[in-house]
């Protein structure tokens, strides 16, 4: 059905290839410009973070085995020219590393793949967090002598990342996929747009962080009485229907 959206959306387009920034036929989502450099990056960053949880973690076993599906999904579905693409871009991104991320992956033939995505202005948007008064963790900056996060917020604030980013060297973009690469990509996902499969992807990557910052793994300091949870658990509350 939302293939068919997207297609609605676009059939007045005979190029075979999604325009960036057209409708995708979902109010408020618009086609990405590099979906499959995007959900690399982001499954690969993912997979780093698991990477601190234990290995008996139900979270992320469950977790990795997604995304290790998901991302060979993507990984096997390769824009003509992405190879030629990576030869002349990889010298200048060696060169930059301040203004790009580069992950090197392996696709499932054992081919080597490099994925470039530019980093947010010139710190991670992790890192450069809003200062927000209403959040109990804040608390207001004090007179005086400021404290090292406080002074790397103020700095922030008079930055004009736009002229920064445009400072920043240019790379051609990575070829795109075509109208036809990206359906058989969204169909063997089989959750939704790509784009829906992104902010699926990135919204995972933060709850990773989340759960990693709780240590979920770990027992509750306070064990459930036993039943406790009896009473949620599927026909134990329900009355089986009888055919007459």
């Amino acid at each position: 059905m939302r293939a068919a959206l997207r297609l609605l959306a676009s059939v007045q387009r005979s190029s075979q290839f999604l325009e960036p920034g057209a409708p995708t036929g979902l109010t408020g989502l618009f086609t990405h410009p590099s979906p499959r450099t995007t959900l690399l990056y982001v499954y690969h960053s993912t997979l780093e973070k698991l990477k601190q949880f234990p290995e008996h973690s139900v979270y992320r076993q469950s977790l990795e085995a997604l995304t290790k599906h998901r991302m060979e999904i993507v990984e096997s579905v390769r824009p003509a020219g992405l190879s030629e693409w990576q030869k002349r871009v990889e010298p200048i991104v060696d060169q930059h590393p301040e203004a790009f991320r580069k992950v090197e992956l392996r696709t499932p033939s054992g081919e080597r793949e490099i994925n470039i995505v530019w980093k947010s202005g010139t710190k991670d948007s992790a890192e450069l967090e809003e200062w927000d008064d209403r959040n109990p963790d804040y608390k207001a900056m004090p007179e005086g002598i400021k404290s090292k996060k406080e002074r790397a917020y103020q700095k922030d604030l008079g930055r004009d990342f736009i002229a920064e980013r445009a400072a920043l060297p240019h790379i051609e973009s990575e070829p795109s996929l075509t109208a036809e690469q990206v359906n058989e990509i969204e169909s063997k996902i089989g959750a939704g747009l790509m784009e829906e499969v992104i902010q699926v992807a990135e919204g995972e990557s933060e709850l990773v962080d989340t759960m990693l910052q709780n240590k979920v793994w770990e027992d509750l300091e306070e064990q459930p009485q036993e039943g406790q949870w009896r009473y949620h658990e599927r026909d134990t509350h329900t009355g089986k229907t009888q055919a007459p």
